[in-house]
């Protein structure tokens, strides 16, 4: 139960969001569902408008997203702390923790306020009429700019029109489900790949088929064999293993989509971040017969504060969209679409990406020697080379637990790829995005002292 003063001067929204907000911190994990709104104006004899308001405010500040028929759930981010399965602890607040780990974060600082402001402050005084409602597809002189960039970075074959903005990358998934759900009852994922695909497939009642990824990604032939038609990837950064498909089994996929009327959706996660090879081409550019659905997101790499996300619909479904869920709002403010068209129309898109790959190349290379020197033999490095973090394993019998558990104690935050992939495979996440370049050195240091305690000795596996 909240503590919830009717009588205070605070007012009752805030007083819900900021008691929303620490349950979610303390109490709730990845997935888990929050109460309704009617039942908690029920408990606290609050109005709609109020509970609305609480809930809307943390959706805005990033703690939990509204799937559409499922209510809201709470969504991992750079914000709150979870708990997982290998321990019952309460995870430490942030001010405790000395170095965090997690593995889908950017330094703060990496955010251009600045511009952001300026640029948001320009289109309130220039440009932002406050007295309409958003194109519910998205703001078209944004999804002009974002058909641009997607041609020229990543290939992507597009018309503006085509493009369907989101409110978070599980909001498009979600919609993406609903648009595909009378021709399709099951998706294909990859093994190990990325639970939150799967968790919002299942919700829309889904039946989910895994495919074990090769060095190569999806394992082509058992796709071929699961008689599945429509299959969920992430091509250019497999997550979490961090394989990219060749190009000669890109070819291979669209082959099986043309083959079996099947649907890709490509998830181009990471492409943004790679540090070592060009970028090969994402599949959607390489789809002459309408079979790839293209799914992004400005989170990852610009602030997932900002929760903007984009769809690229072939036009068969893009056709299902316009006749049956045209009405769906994008739910991004008119004023995030504005300031966005705009950081992008003046290039400062392509500068901060400049920037931010600069700067993680550095901290992924001094990872990765750190690593390396500190740890030797005892561990190999299973993925690399891209996105924000590099994944490790021991080489030896382990106890995963205990590593949490001591980093822990040492004020350091770790991941493990089973509780966020699920199945069996099972890495140490070292996420460097959140660490700045110079404290790597000291947190490695650390690390690497309560790694060597955690290898499981021959007379305690006989035990």
């Amino acid at each position: 139960m909240y503590h919830i003063n009717q009588n205070s001067k605070i007012a009752l929204h805030k007083q819900l969001f900021e008691a929303l907000k620490q349950d979610i911190i303390d109490n709730y994990k990845i997935d888990e569902k929050l109460p309704s709104i009617r039942k908690v104006m029920s408990m606290y004899n609050l109005s709609k408008n109020t509970v609305e308001s609480a809930y809307s405010q943390l959706v805005a500040e990033g703690y939990i997203d509204s799937i559409p028929k499922s209510g809201y759930i709470v969504i991992e981010n750079n914000f709150t702390n979870f708990k997982d399965t290998f321990t019952n602890e309460k995870v430490e607040k942030d001010e405790d923790i000395l170095y965090d780990f997690f593995p889908a974060r950017l330094q703060k600082e990496s955010f251009p306020l600045k511009i952001w402001k300026r640029l948001s402050s320009k289109v309130i005084d220039e440009s932002l009429d406050l007295g309409r409602y958003c194109d519910k597809q998205g703001e078209i002189d944004l999804r002009i700019e974002i058909a641009k960039y997607l041609n020229t970075s990543r290939a992507v074959k597009c018309s503006e029109e085509q493009i369907i903005i989101g409110n978070g990358f599980i909001n498009s998934l979600s919609l993406l489900a609903l648009i595909l759900n009378k021709e399709h009852d099951t998706l294909a994922i990859e093994e190990p790949g990325y639970h939150v695909a799967r968790k919002v497939y299942e919700n829309h009642k889904y039946k989910i088929e895994r495919i074990e990824v090769n060095k190569n990604g999806i394992n082509i032939e058992k796709l071929e064999k699961s008689k599945v038609r429509l299959v969920y990837l992430t091509p250019s950064h497999q997550y979490p293993t961090g394989v990219s498909i060749p190009i000669s089994n890109r070819l291979k996929l669209i082959q099986w989509a043309n083959r079996n009327d099947g649907i890709i959706i490509e998830d181009d996660y990471d492409s943004e971040l790679n540090y070592v090879n060009k970028p090969i081409p994402s599949l959607q550019g390489l789809d002459k017969d309408k079979r790839v659905v293209y799914v992004g997101t400005f989170s990852k790499a610009l602030s997932p504060a900002l929760r903007v996300s984009y769809m690229v619909l072939p036009s068969n479904i893009l056709n299902i969209y316009q006749k049956n869920y045209s009405y769906y709002d994008s739910g991004v403010s008119l004023l995030t679409q504005k300031t966005l068209h705009s950081f992008i129309k003046e290039g400062y898109w392509d500068k901060h990406l400049r920037k931010i790959r600069t700067q993680n190349k550095k901290k992924h290379n001094l990872l990765k020697f750190l690593l390396e020197n500190k740890l030797n033999t005892s561990m190999k490095i299973v993925s690399q080379g891209g996105g924000l973090a590099i994944l490790i394993q021991p080489t030896a019998s382990f106890n995963w637990k205990m590593l949490k558990d001591l980093a822990l104690e040492k004020k350091i935050k770790v991941y493990f790829t089973k509780p966020r992939c699920g199945g069996i495979y099972q890495a140490v996440m070292m996420g460097f995005g959140g660490i700045k370049e110079e404290e790597l050195e000291d947190a490695i240091n650390i690390f690497s002292k309560i790694w060597f305690k955690c290898f499981i000795k021959e007379k305690e596996k006989s035990k």
